[in-house]
Protein backbone atom coordinates (compact mmCIF):
# COMPACT_ATOMS: atom_id res chain seq x y z
CA UNK A 1 0.00 0.00 0.00
CA UNK A 2 1.61 3.19 -0.88
CA UNK A 3 0.31 5.53 1.54
CA UNK A 4 -3.63 4.60 3.30
CA UNK A 5 -6.12 5.56 0.10
CA UNK A 6 -4.24 4.28 -2.93
CA UNK A 7 -2.00 1.07 -4.12
CA UNK A 8 -0.09 1.90 -7.66
CA UNK A 9 0.70 -0.17 -10.50
CA UNK A 10 2.92 0.43 -13.43
CA UNK A 11 4.58 3.48 -13.38
CA UNK A 12 3.97 6.84 -14.04
CA UNK A 13 2.15 8.92 -15.43
CA UNK A 14 -1.19 6.92 -13.82
CA UNK A 15 -3.50 7.87 -16.42
CA UNK A 16 -6.39 4.68 -15.59
CA UNK A 17 -7.70 4.32 -12.00
CA UNK A 18 -9.90 0.91 -10.86
CA UNK A 19 -12.69 2.06 -8.76
CA UNK A 20 -13.92 -1.27 -5.71
CA UNK A 21 -16.74 -2.28 -5.15
CA UNK A 22 -18.69 -3.11 -2.17
CA UNK A 23 -18.78 -0.50 -0.40
CA UNK A 24 -16.28 -0.86 1.88
CA UNK A 25 -15.00 -4.24 0.03
CA UNK A 26 -11.44 -3.29 -1.32
CA UNK A 27 -8.67 -4.42 -3.15
CA UNK A 28 -10.92 -7.04 -5.12
CA UNK A 29 -9.79 -4.95 -8.67
CA UNK A 30 -6.48 -5.60 -7.84
CA UNK A 31 -6.05 -8.08 -10.52
CA UNK A 32 -7.54 -6.12 -12.94
CA UNK A 33 -5.13 -2.85 -11.89
CA UNK A 34 -1.78 -6.00 -12.34
CA UNK A 35 -2.83 -7.05 -16.16
CA UNK A 36 -3.32 -3.63 -17.14
CA UNK A 37 0.18 -2.20 -15.55
CA UNK A 38 2.13 -3.79 -17.89
CA UNK A 39 1.38 -1.06 -20.44
CA UNK A 40 0.15 2.13 -18.44
CA UNK A 41 0.12 3.28 -15.14
CA UNK A 42 -2.69 2.54 -13.26
CA UNK A 43 -4.03 3.58 -9.49
CA UNK A 44 -6.18 1.33 -7.36
CA UNK A 45 -8.01 3.80 -4.56
CA UNK A 46 -9.23 2.31 -1.50
CA UNK A 47 -12.10 4.53 -0.26
CA UNK A 48 -12.56 4.84 3.56
CA UNK A 49 -15.25 7.44 3.82
CA UNK A 50 -18.68 6.71 5.29
CA UNK A 51 -20.78 8.74 3.11
CA UNK A 52 -21.47 9.33 -0.87
CA UNK A 53 -20.01 12.84 -0.81
CA UNK A 54 -17.06 11.48 1.06
CA UNK A 55 -15.76 8.89 -1.46
CA UNK A 56 -16.26 10.96 -4.20
CA UNK A 57 -14.16 13.80 -2.77
CA UNK A 58 -11.77 10.71 -1.53
CA UNK A 59 -11.08 9.72 -5.31
CA UNK A 60 -11.25 13.64 -6.15
CA UNK A 61 -8.31 14.27 -4.49
CA UNK A 62 -6.01 10.86 -5.26
CA UNK A 63 -6.87 11.56 -8.87
CA UNK A 64 -5.85 15.14 -8.51
CA UNK A 65 -2.38 14.34 -6.92
CA UNK A 66 -1.70 11.10 -8.07
CA UNK A 67 -3.11 10.69 -11.19
CA UNK A 68 -2.32 12.54 -14.88
CA UNK A 69 -6.05 13.71 -15.20
CA UNK A 70 -8.30 13.26 -17.16
CA UNK A 71 -8.13 9.68 -16.22
CA UNK A 72 -9.80 6.45 -17.71
CA UNK A 73 -11.91 5.28 -14.58
CA UNK A 74 -13.10 1.37 -14.28
CA UNK A 75 -15.38 0.87 -11.62
CA UNK A 76 -16.87 -2.08 -10.57
CA UNK A 77 -20.28 -2.81 -9.07
CA UNK A 78 -20.95 0.45 -6.76
CA UNK A 79 -17.45 1.33 -7.80
CA UNK A 80 -19.39 2.07 -11.60
CA UNK A 81 -21.50 4.22 -9.59
CA UNK A 82 -19.00 6.14 -7.57
CA UNK A 83 -16.73 6.29 -11.00
CA UNK A 84 -20.29 8.15 -12.57
CA UNK A 85 -20.93 10.39 -9.50
CA UNK A 86 -17.28 11.35 -9.88
CA UNK A 87 -17.30 11.92 -13.57
CA UNK A 88 -20.93 13.89 -13.24
CA UNK A 89 -19.18 16.02 -10.39
CA UNK A 90 -16.02 16.58 -11.78
CA UNK A 91 -15.89 16.15 -15.92
CA UNK A 92 -12.13 17.45 -16.65
CA UNK A 93 -11.13 14.24 -14.44
CA UNK A 94 -12.37 11.88 -16.54
CA UNK A 95 -11.65 11.15 -19.81
CA UNK A 96 -13.78 7.66 -20.52
CA UNK A 97 -16.07 5.57 -18.07
CA UNK A 98 -15.58 1.96 -18.51
CA UNK A 99 -18.44 0.46 -15.64
CA UNK A 100 -18.08 -3.42 -15.12
CA UNK A 101 -21.06 -5.14 -13.78
CA UNK A 102 -22.81 -1.66 -12.74
CA UNK A 103 -25.75 -2.02 -10.57
CA UNK A 104 -28.94 -0.47 -12.73
CA UNK A 105 -29.58 3.28 -12.41
CA UNK A 106 -33.19 2.83 -11.71
CA UNK A 107 -35.31 1.12 -8.63
CA UNK A 108 -37.49 -0.60 -11.45
CA UNK A 109 -35.07 -2.83 -12.71
CA UNK A 110 -33.40 -3.44 -9.12
CA UNK A 111 -36.20 -5.65 -7.33
CA UNK A 112 -35.05 -9.11 -9.65
CA UNK A 113 -31.70 -9.24 -8.17
CA UNK A 114 -32.18 -10.78 -4.72
CA UNK A 115 -34.94 -13.11 -6.66
CA UNK A 116 -32.29 -14.12 -8.97
CA UNK A 117 -29.35 -14.58 -6.53
CA UNK A 118 -32.09 -16.81 -4.28
CA UNK A 119 -33.01 -18.76 -7.35
CA UNK A 120 -29.14 -19.63 -8.25
CA UNK A 121 -28.50 -21.10 -4.29
CA UNK A 122 -28.86 -24.55 -2.95
CA UNK A 123 -31.89 -24.58 -1.10
CA UNK A 124 -30.08 -24.59 2.49
CA UNK A 125 -28.29 -21.40 1.16
CA UNK A 126 -31.66 -19.60 0.03
CA UNK A 127 -32.90 -20.02 3.25
CA UNK A 128 -30.15 -18.75 4.80
CA UNK A 129 -30.30 -15.68 2.56
CA UNK A 130 -33.72 -15.08 3.54
CA UNK A 131 -32.89 -15.26 6.81
CA UNK A 132 -29.88 -13.11 6.75
CA UNK A 133 -31.85 -10.67 4.82
CA UNK A 134 -34.52 -10.43 7.63
CA UNK A 135 -32.39 -9.96 10.54
CA UNK A 136 -30.75 -7.09 8.82
CA UNK A 137 -34.24 -4.96 9.14
CA UNK A 138 -33.87 -5.31 12.93
CA UNK A 139 -31.67 -2.58 13.92
CA UNK A 140 -31.31 -4.63 17.14
CA UNK A 141 -29.77 -7.61 15.55
CA UNK A 142 -26.38 -9.24 16.78
CA UNK A 143 -23.22 -9.51 14.90
CA UNK A 144 -24.56 -7.59 11.79
CA UNK A 145 -20.66 -7.48 10.76
CA UNK A 146 -20.59 -11.29 10.26
CA UNK A 147 -23.99 -11.53 8.54
CA UNK A 148 -23.52 -8.75 6.15
CA UNK A 149 -20.37 -10.46 5.18
CA UNK A 150 -21.85 -13.98 5.22
CA UNK A 151 -24.40 -12.25 2.87
CA UNK A 152 -21.69 -11.69 0.57
CA UNK A 153 -20.49 -14.76 0.20
CA UNK A 154 -23.57 -16.25 -0.76
CA UNK A 155 -23.94 -13.66 -3.09
CA UNK A 156 -21.10 -13.82 -4.82
CA UNK A 157 -21.80 -18.06 -5.14
CA UNK A 158 -24.85 -16.64 -7.11
CA UNK A 159 -23.43 -14.16 -8.96
CA UNK A 160 -20.68 -16.39 -10.84
CA UNK A 161 -21.25 -18.21 -13.80
CA UNK A 162 -18.18 -20.49 -13.94
CA UNK A 163 -15.69 -19.08 -11.55
CA UNK A 164 -11.56 -19.51 -11.70
CA UNK A 165 -10.29 -20.32 -8.13
CA UNK A 166 -9.02 -17.06 -7.07
CA UNK A 167 -5.97 -17.96 -4.42
CA UNK A 168 -4.73 -14.11 -4.67
CA UNK A 169 -7.87 -12.92 -3.47
CA UNK A 170 -7.50 -12.69 -0.07
CA UNK A 171 -4.26 -11.19 0.27
CA UNK A 172 -5.75 -8.39 -2.57
CA UNK A 173 -8.68 -7.72 -0.31
CA UNK A 174 -8.47 -5.10 2.72
CA UNK A 175 -10.65 -5.65 5.99
CA UNK A 176 -14.53 -5.62 4.72
CA UNK A 177 -16.01 -2.10 6.28
CA UNK A 178 -19.74 -3.07 7.05
CA UNK A 179 -19.79 0.52 8.53
CA UNK A 180 -18.97 1.91 5.47
CA UNK A 181 -21.47 -0.80 3.66
CA UNK A 182 -23.97 -0.05 5.86
CA UNK A 183 -23.84 4.09 5.68
CA UNK A 184 -22.87 4.60 1.82
CA UNK A 185 -25.14 2.01 0.72
CA UNK A 186 -28.19 3.25 2.02
CA UNK A 187 -27.72 6.27 1.00
CA UNK A 188 -27.53 5.01 -2.45
CA UNK A 189 -30.18 2.71 -2.41
CA UNK A 190 -32.18 5.99 -1.39
CA UNK A 191 -30.28 7.74 -4.13
CA UNK A 192 -31.45 5.22 -6.98
CA UNK A 193 -34.76 5.14 -5.33
CA UNK A 194 -35.69 8.86 -5.38
CA UNK A 195 -34.65 9.11 -9.37
CA UNK A 196 -31.72 11.46 -8.43
CA UNK A 197 -29.03 8.83 -9.47
CA UNK A 198 -29.87 9.30 -12.77
CA UNK A 199 -30.63 12.93 -12.50
CA UNK A 200 -26.58 13.20 -11.35
CA UNK A 201 -25.26 11.01 -13.76
CA UNK A 202 -27.00 13.56 -16.79
CA UNK A 203 -24.10 15.95 -15.89
CA UNK A 204 -21.52 12.80 -17.60
CA UNK A 205 -19.99 14.39 -20.41
CA UNK A 206 -16.92 11.87 -21.60
CA UNK A 207 -17.77 8.43 -23.15
CA UNK A 208 -19.21 5.95 -21.35
CA UNK A 209 -18.75 1.86 -22.16
CA UNK A 210 -20.36 -0.65 -19.83
CA UNK A 211 -18.74 -4.27 -19.92
CA UNK A 212 -21.61 -6.57 -18.46
CA UNK A 213 -21.81 -10.25 -18.17
CA UNK A 214 -24.64 -12.17 -19.49
CA UNK A 215 -25.21 -13.66 -16.07
CA UNK A 216 -24.70 -11.52 -14.01
CA UNK A 217 -27.92 -11.18 -11.57
CA UNK A 218 -27.54 -7.02 -12.21
CA UNK A 219 -29.39 -6.55 -15.24
CA UNK A 220 -27.68 -5.16 -18.08
CA UNK A 221 -30.89 -3.50 -19.27
CA UNK A 222 -31.06 -1.59 -16.07
CA UNK A 223 -28.04 0.00 -17.15
CA UNK A 224 -28.18 0.38 -20.97
CA UNK A 225 -31.99 1.10 -20.46
CA UNK A 226 -31.28 4.65 -18.20
CA UNK A 227 -27.57 5.75 -19.27
CA UNK A 228 -28.37 5.58 -23.28
CA UNK A 229 -30.93 8.12 -23.62
CA UNK A 230 -29.07 10.65 -21.30
CA UNK A 231 -25.12 9.68 -22.07
CA UNK A 232 -23.97 11.80 -25.04
CA UNK A 233 -21.42 8.45 -26.41
CA UNK A 234 -22.81 5.39 -24.51
CA UNK A 235 -22.16 1.78 -25.61
CA UNK A 236 -22.77 -1.61 -24.03
CA UNK A 237 -20.45 -4.84 -24.43
CA UNK A 238 -22.28 -8.02 -23.10
CA UNK A 239 -19.99 -10.93 -22.49
CA UNK A 240 -21.52 -14.23 -22.83
CA UNK A 241 -21.33 -16.71 -20.07
CA UNK A 242 -20.30 -14.01 -17.41
CA UNK A 243 -21.33 -13.57 -14.17
CA UNK A 244 -20.52 -10.38 -12.14
CA UNK A 245 -16.70 -10.47 -12.35
CA UNK A 246 -15.90 -10.91 -15.14
CA UNK A 247 -11.79 -11.28 -14.33
CA UNK A 248 -12.62 -14.28 -12.56
CA UNK A 249 -14.70 -16.27 -15.40
CA UNK A 250 -13.34 -19.19 -16.87
CA UNK A 251 -15.12 -18.60 -20.23
CA UNK A 252 -15.26 -14.41 -19.83
CA UNK A 253 -11.89 -13.49 -18.36
CA UNK A 254 -9.75 -13.41 -21.84
CA UNK A 255 -12.75 -11.18 -23.93
CA UNK A 256 -12.71 -9.58 -20.74
CA UNK A 257 -9.15 -8.03 -20.82
CA UNK A 258 -9.76 -8.03 -24.76
CA UNK A 259 -12.45 -5.94 -24.84
CA UNK A 260 -10.22 -3.68 -21.76
CA UNK A 261 -7.23 -3.28 -23.43
CA UNK A 262 -8.99 -1.88 -26.26
CA UNK A 263 -11.11 0.34 -24.53
CA UNK A 264 -8.02 1.75 -21.87
CA UNK A 265 -5.82 1.90 -25.11
CA UNK A 266 -7.76 3.72 -27.55
CA UNK A 267 -7.82 6.57 -25.03
CA UNK A 268 -4.40 6.78 -23.47
CA UNK A 269 -2.07 5.39 -26.45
Amino acid sequence: MDGPLVRVHGAAPFGVAVVHGGPGAGGEMAPVARALAARRGVLEPIQTATSIDGQIEELRAVLETRGAPPVTLIGFSWGAWLSALLAARHPALARKLILVGSGPFEERFAAQITATRRARLPADQAAEFDAILRSLQDPAATERAARVERLGALCERADAFDPLPDREADADRTPFRPDIFARVWDEAAALRRSGELLERVRQIRCPVVAIHGDHDPHPAAGVAGPLKPVVKAFRLVLLADCGHRPWRERRARNPFFQCLEREVLSDTG
